[in-house]
């Protein structure tokens, strides 16, 4: 009521904060690039989720004689053109499982490509019980009509 602001408890729906204040402030931590939100990404691109993957554990040493463009980008061997801003977001070690799996790129960028998956989807488990309930119902419909189709051609004279 007074306009002063608040902290609410996060909610499902909520969309994450972003690190940066604003656009130039991502810009400048990038090395100019405006970093795109990668859950869209899964969605946009055919074959989302393995382009992803194969992006983040493509970052390896320049081949010899290879120049890049700038000094700010790296190369990565799935990138078209294999020049990209974006520094390698994952490192060896970087996380601690719980279950003690060891945290290699591998494993860190599968379990990145799949949550990004199912952020860029919320609504895939009520797409999937809806799908369900119209395969019963169908189902059900071409039992009726089955039977239906029985009971009208049953009286017709058969020659």
């Amino acid at each position: 009521d007074d306009g002063e602001m608040f902290n609410r408890p996060g909610l499902p729906a909520d969309r994450f904060v972003s690190p940066f204040p604003n656009e130039q402030a991502a810009r400048a931590a990038n090395g100019g690039a405006y970093p795109p939100d990668l859950s869209l990404i899964v969605k946009a691109r055919v074959g989302g989720a393995d382009y992803l993957y194969s992006l983040m554990t493509g970052y390896v040493a320049a081949p010899a004689g290879a120049k890049p463009p700038s000094e700010t980008l790296q190369y990565n061997t799935h990138f078209p053109g294999n020049w990209i801003a974006m520094p390698a977001p994952l490192t060896e070690g970087a996380v601690e499982y719980a279950d003690g799996t060891k945290a290699t790129v591998d494993q860190m960028a599968r379990d990145l490509t799949s949550f990004l998956a199912w952020t860029s989807m919320p609504e895939l488990e009520q797409r999937k019980q809806m799908g369900l309930a119209v395969m019963i119902f169908l189902v059900v419909f071409t039992g009726l009509l089955i039977a239906t189709k029985k009971k009208v051609w049953a009286t017709v004279d058969k020659a």
